[in-house]
């Protein structure tokens, strides 16, 4: 379900104080027909943001777009950057917020810079993904994304045709870039702390030897545990990757 950015006015954390204004997100009709919004602070935004480029960053595999967060906060930086041309020059609290700014969009640029490493790397796996969705799942890739990955792989295909593929017999002429590029290993392990508690999660056995077992996740709690165990609760937010 995709949530629509809408400007909300207000106050909050140190962002409010140079833009002045939160988030609205309104959620798409429910099943008895009503509809759902969401108001976020500017901090509560932020922190949307940074658990967004946490996740991203220590994932193995491309994670769900947020191109709602991401709409939001560029939103946010405009205000503050006109905000802070209206404030008075020797002042603080605008070097302050300055640097606020720089921190909001170094984790901004460093979030969209992790997503596009990932297109690249796993581009014809992405792809797949993004072409097997289910109607109603949400997508991994936003539009500007999902233009990127078709080009890259169009200009891939391309490059390999002229540089090698063409040079070759006929029955070699044709590769599959599905079965040539590695796939995310969702086998690594990660670190995460936990977010909201969780009960019986089933955990993979690491040898022959050993069962499957469940453990419970304690809210505050840290632990170190193969990815896609834990892969559904990242994605529903109850868990954060560190």
């Amino acid at each position: 379900m995709r949530a629509r950015p809408r400007r909300l006015a207000g106050s909050g954390g140190g962002m409010a104080a140079a833009g002045g204004e939160g988030m609205r997100t309104e959620q798409e009709p429910d099943s008895d027909g009503g509809s759902e919004e969401l108001v976020l602070t500017p901090a509560q935004l932020i922190r949307s943001l940074e658990q967004a480029w946490l996740n991203e960053k220590f994932a193995p595999e491309l994670l769900e777009s947020k191109p709602e967060i991401i709409e939001c906060v560029v939103e946010q930086l405009d205000h503050m950057d006109a905000n802070l041309k209206r404030a008075k020059k020797g002042d603080l609290k605008v070097s302050v917020h300055h640097m606020e700014i720089e921190r909001i969009r170094y984790v901004l640029s460093s979030y969209l810079r992790c997503r596009l490493v990932k297109i690249e790397k796993f581009f014809p796996h992405v792809l797949e993904k993004e072409k097997s969705r289910a109607e109603g799942e949400p997508s991994i890739l936003s539009p500007e994304e999902f233009a990127f990955a078709k080009e890259y792989m169009a200009n891939t295909e391309t490059y390999l045709k002229n540089v090698a593929l063409k040079h070759m017999p006929p029955n070699l002429q044709k590769v599959s870039l599905l079965k040539s590029v590695p796939k995310p290993n969702l086998d690594s392990f990660v670190f995460l702390r936990v977010l909201e508690r969780q009960e019986n999660i089933l955990v993979e056995p690491e040898t022959d030897e050993q069962r499957e077992y469940t453990i419970d996740l304690e809210e505050g709690s840290q632990h170190l545990i193969r990815y896609k165990t834990i892969a559904p609760l990242v994605a529903s937010g109850a868990v954060q990757l560190i």
